[in-house]
């Protein structure tokens, strides 16, 4: 039986060209490698799966290359670049700080830099999860990290910034990473879909995209998790729901056709067809509350925009978010924000949702009377 290979390493960018979503980092990486600007210690930060070992290994790759190209990518074709994506270059050394975090270790590789590289230009030495150093072995390394031999660059790659000593910092050329839009992993997906044969649903890309919260890496394990899941090579939105156990947003938009009817009996049937689904009531009223954010974001057209759903589902909300006044939306969302800090507390906490859902119906009639009011009181005047 073949091995399978995980999507997050068959697929992992060879390039800086194939880097997804940190544009600002890979052109300035390729500018300092075309103008011989090279610093010799970078930081590499920011939050888990986007890319920051992956770029540092293109980097190493791509100084050490014997026929780089114009554009400043590595060939893929040399001795060198081979060597690399072999596994199998001797100018290359990772070293993973949570596991080797003592000042021995450090002393190891200040030993080991002093050596110059058998082939090619540099030798890059690459610190993952840098900040879980002790503070002695950060200090064994501060000298040799401000003037390393010529032919020695260290690339610093961590999730924790704040917890890296600010003499380590002052030495680097820091580099912070964003998390991936959702707009770039799901077409990333798309491609992954495509070179595998896997047909997929736009929506069900997009809800994979969403809850990785920004990392790709995390994106992929839950893409190969719903391919594997799924009968026949497809993704669907359905099974993508069904797998991650997400609540459909079909649900909200019929909770809040019911809260604008101001049926309490519609509200409450459908919240308790939720339950018996299994699903949580504090998860549905963080969904409640991002589901009328998306409508209010809808009642002007310069923020839809920042929706990001497929067109379908942006024409639903839209029409939605017509039929719901913006006194409504913002009324609803205080109200729901108020629940979210309280639910913990709450020793009855289905008691507690439907309390919320009761006051959201009747959010129309009272906006309605509030009026009224303030109409009588500037005739009276």
């Amino acid at each position: 039986m073949e091995n399978f290979v995980v999507s997050a390493r068959k697929y992992r960018p060879s390039d800086f060209k194939s880097v997804v979503g940190q544009s600002h980092i890979t052109t300035t990486l390729k500018n300092a490698i075309k103008n011989n600007h090279l610093a010799q210690a970078f930081l590499f930060c920011g939050p888990r799966g986007v890319g920051k070992t992956t770029c540092a290994r293109i980097l190493a790759k791509t100084i050490n290359c014997e026929s780089r190209q114009d554009s400043g990518e590595a060939c893929n074709t040399c001795s060198s670049c081979e060597a690399f994506n072999a596994n199998s270059s001797f100018n290359v050394h990772e070293l993973d700080a949570a596991s080797n975090n003592s000042v021995d270790e450090i002393r190891n590789l200040v030993e080991q830099v002093r050596y110059v590289p058998q082939k090619g230009k540099y030798k890059v030495y690459i610190i993952d999860e840098v900040h879980m150093l002790s503070p002695a072995a950060f200090n064994a390394f501060l000298k040799t990290l401000e003037e390393p031999p010529k032919h020695a660059i260290f690339i610093l790659a961590t999730t924790e910034k704040h917890k890296i000593l600010p003499t380590i910092l002052s030495r680097c050329q820091i580099f912070d990473f964003n998390r991936i839009q959702v707009q770039d992993i799901s077409q990333h997906l798309a491609y992954i879909a495509k070179e595998e044969g896997i047909d997929y649903e736009d929506e069900a890309l997009r809800l994979i995209a969403s809850k990785a919260d920004g990392a790709l890496r995390d994106a992929l394990s839950i893409f190969d998790l719903i391919v594997t899941f799924s009968a026949g090579n497809k993704v669907t939105y359905q099974e993508t729901i069904n797998n991650l156990h997400v609540l459909d947003y079909d649900y909200y938009f019929k909770v809040t056709d019911a809260l604008l009817e101001e049926s309490i009996s519609k509200a409450l049937l459908i919240f308790d067809e939720i339950l018996k689904k299994g699903f949580d009531g504090h998860n549905f009223l963080v969904g409640l509350s991002e589901h009328f954010r998306e409508l209010m974001v809808c009642k002007d057209p310069d923020t839809v925009q920042l929706l990001e759903v497929s067109e379908t589902v942006k024409s639903r909300y839209t029409a939605q978010a017509a039929k719901a006044p913006l006194s409504f939306l913002l009324s609803a969302l205080n109200i729901c924000n108020q629940a979210d800090m309280a639910y913990k507390s709450s020793k009855n906490q289905r008691l507690h949702v439907e309390l919320v859902l009761m006051k959201l119906a009747k959010l129309p009639h009272a906006i309605n009377l509030a009026a009224v009011s303030d109409a009588d009181s500037k005739k009276k005047v």
